[in-house]
């Protein structure tokens, strides 16, 4: 099974991040205890890929709490990594996690994404927002030419395909490849990340 290293040190992450979540409950109490497993571990999953290296700026549509682009933007500082979402209380906590730790690298925006139209990003990601059918929508219009959307995938993954082809066609994309990997869980918890490009 796929696996990774990670360079940086979370831990000033984890603690400013849980005084947030305190105040707005971003992710429920049962999950504070696998904050890194769940969510710092699986949001760099996106090292898989081997893409994100050549990447100048990164899109993440529905940051809610801001997974993965904070993780990310603290693992790549050379990448220009914007957070999207239209709640404004979740911006809002990503902005003071941004301020507290002083992450240069990321911006946050309290918009809906079709808002963003005319803009283009080498790299779009998304995790737990919408069906991959619906999500790809939003997110093919704003790739560049040999951009990728790195989608965030439960094992239903093959189902989701399936459901996706008509909006995959429509914008001439395709599938370039599907990573699975495993969370650090004593259960095995498997994840998949759906690359697609034109």
């Amino acid at each position: 099974m796929n696996k990774f290293e990670i360079e940086h040190d979370f831990s000033e992450y984890k603690k400013v991040f849980l005084e947030q979540n305190a105040k707005l409950n971003l992710i429920s109490k049962n999950d504070e205890k696998f904050l890194f497993e769940k969510h710092i571990y699986d949001s760099l999953a996106i090292k898989l890929t081997k893409r994100i290296s050549e990447g100048k700026n990164l899109l993440d549509i529905g940051c809610g709490g801001g997974f993965p682009c904070v993780p990310i933007a603290i693992e790549f500082p050379m990448l220009s990594v914007t957070g999207v979402d239209s709640i404004r209380k979740k911006i809002n906590a990503v902005s003071n996690i941004k301020e507290v730790l002083g992450i240069d690298n990321l911006s946050v925006v309290c918009d809906r994404v079709e808002n963003l139209r005319g803009q283009r990003f080498d790299i779009v990601t998304s995790r737990a927002v919408a069906d991959l059918s619906v999500i790809a929508g939003y997110a093919l219009p704003l790739l560049k030419k040999d951009g990728v959307f790195v989608a965030y995938k439960s094992k239903k993954v093959q189902e989701e395909l399936e459901g996706a082809k008509k909006v995959l066609a429509q914008y001439k994309a395709k599938v370039l490849d599907i990573i699975e990997y495993t969370l650090p869980l004593s259960e095995p918890y498997s994840r998949n990340l759906v690359v697609i490009g034109f």
